[in-house]
């Protein structure tokens, strides 16, 4: 794992995992959900190793998870109402996957890491980013529904 990290320079992500961001658009486009201007799209590098999680999470715009290298990504998003899960990346049906903009999100690896790309548009930006574990009503909601996640918040 540590090879990876040096390659890509990667850091600490505050969700969980490593990642470094590769692109970030120069042209700017207005958000609405933001109330204000973003990078027309931003993409990272974003390594998950066996034994960390990427926390339930939400960013204000569209996300489109790639998978690069290593062991298929297990994707679990909550939009309120109802848990869905896949898996992409190796033997999968799929390298991809979106998170629609302002639903909850989780991953893991399903062996002993996952090298993923992330793509936000408009652009991603930390002021747009939560987590579940700081939205108690959501936080309740997805208790209520969910049992054996609770690794992930």
């Amino acid at each position: 794992m540590e090879d990876i990290i040096r390659q890509f320079n990667l850091v600490p992500h505050p969700e969980g995992g490593f990642f470094r961001e590769i692109y970030r658009s120069r042209q700017h486009v207005w958000s609405d959900a933001a109330s204000a201007d973003r990078a027309a799209s931003t993409h990272i590098y974003f390594l998950l190793p066996k034994g960390q999680v990427s926390r339930f999470h939400r960013v204000i715009h569209d996300e489109i998870w790639h998978i690069y290298q290593g062991d298929p990504l297990r994707l679990i998003q909550f939009d309120g109402t109802c848990v869905m899960e896949t898996s992409i990346g190796r033997g999968c049906s799929d390298y991809t996957a979106v998170v629609p903009a302002g639903v909850w999100q989780a991953a893991a690896t399903t062996g002993t890491h996952t090298l993923a790309g992330c793509t936000v548009a408009p652009g991603f930006d930390f002021t747009d980013f939560s987590f579940l574990a700081d939205h108690p009503v959501d936080l309740e909601r997805f208790n209520f529904l969910v049992t054996g996640l609770h690794a992930f918040i």
